[in-house]
């Protein structure tokens, strides 16, 4: 029976006890101090002597304007010059991109100006963008002249940055408030549809709501707006009073 009397009591856990006695019985070195290593490294000064410490100009650690130019030619003072024999030079001479013949009209060549720099001059009719109808029965004349802006607009819907489904909600809550309160002309901004893969989403939605969804019986006639209202990006629209009947469609036939 052991009768030794422990110093510790029992489930103390000492890892560290026995590391120094480790450590020297393998005769590990263990890595200087910061302040031995600073010690090596400080030179040694003979006795009786003072250290000399270097006297610094303020001068020459402001940045001037001539301090970095001297800087710049004490690094460049070694550097030689790539030779350029055998090098192409680049041809910088401006060429033109159109050839405009001397007796070209100059009312043509002013006209082409205004058309680049202001935009006057551009007509949207004929642009491949542009469209127009007309309802059962009704002259073409009149989405010529919805386009020319005989037709006073006066209420406007923007579909900008919507979906199909938010814009059909939209579209046709302004059609219903706008024949209920007798608007005749009307514009609805749609974009172009110019970031569309293939064709113009919310523009060839916009024209199919227009002539085959139940709003076509009040339609008379619509066409792509002019510039100043959004150009091919918008479109007129001409209301009837009264929405056109299948009874008046079938006595339009007879005649």
């Amino acid at each position: 029976m052991d009768t030794k009397k422990r110093s510790e009591p029992d489930g103390t856990f000492r890892p560290f006890k026995n590391l120094k006695a480790l450590i020297e019985s393998r005769s590990l070195k263990l890595a200087p101090s910061p302040a031995q290593k600073n010690e090596k490294i400080r030179p040694k000064i003979a006795s009786g002597s003072t250290p000399r410490s270097k006297k610094v100009n303020p001068a020459e650690n402001q940045p001037t304007a001539e301090n970095e130019t001297r800087l710049f030619m004490e690094a460049m003072a070694d550097v030689q010059p790539i030779p350029r024999d055998g090098c192409i030079e680049p041809d910088v001479k401006i060429r033109a991109t159109i050839d405009i013949k001397p007796n070209c009209d100059a009312e043509t060549l002013l006209r082409l100006d205004q058309l680049v720099r202001y935009g006057k001059g551009f007509v949207v009719s004929d642009t491949p963008e542009y469209v127009e109808g007309v309802g059962h029965n009704v002259h073409p004349e009149f989405s010529r002249r919805l386009h020319r802006g005989d037709f006073s607009i006066q209420a406007h819907l923007d579909l900008h940055g919507l979906g199909v489904l938010d814009a059909k909600v939209a579209f046709d809550q302004f059609f219903k408030e706008s024949i209920s309160t007798g608007k005749r002309a009307v514009l609805v901004v749609h974009g172009r549809g110019l970031s569309s893969p293939e064709k113009p989403v919310l523009k060839t939605r916009v024209i199919e709501w227009l002539t085959s969804g139940p709003w076509r019986r009040w339609v008379i006639a619509y066409t792509s707006a002019r510039s100043c209202d959004g150009g091919a990006g918008a479109t007129y629209v001409l209301l009837r009073q009264r929405p056109l009947t299948r009874r008046f469609r079938k006595r339009k036939k007879r005649k």
